[in-house]
């Protein structure tokens, strides 16, 4: 109950996006849907099934739940991506600025003997 509640209390905070495409696209092909329908269109003759019908509710929670966690995955590895492109830039501008020292140490004009 208090998630529900918490849930009802945070859709004033979803994004447009979220507010006008709520529901995400299922990765399962129109056989497995109508699969899945067919089974939860039966009674369930289990204790936990019938339990489970309870908290049908929170699917979207878990939808979100997932989708903010596939998200940050994908920030993580973005984020390791920028850092090894960021200390492959450094060791080239040290290379470079190494080659540049080098370049002032060496005369340009060689005295004549």
């Amino acid at each position: 109950r208090r998630i529900l509640r918490l849930a009802e209390m945070c859709r004033r905070l979803e994004t447009e996006e979220e507010k006008v495409l709520p529901f995400y696209p299922s990765s399962l092909t129109k056989w497995e849907q109508q699969k899945a329908c067919r089974v939860l269109e039966e009674i369930p003759s289990e204790p936990l099934a019938r339990a489970m019908q309870d908290y049908v509710g929170l699917e979207r929670f878990w939808q979100r739940f997932n989708k903010a966690k596939l998200e940050e995955k994908a920030l993580e590895q973005a984020r390791a991506a920028l850092a090894n492109r960021n200390q492959d830039l450094r060791r080239l501008l040290q290379q470079y600025l190494a080659g540049a020292a080098m370049n002032q140490k060496v005369p340009r004009d060689p005295q004549p003997l």
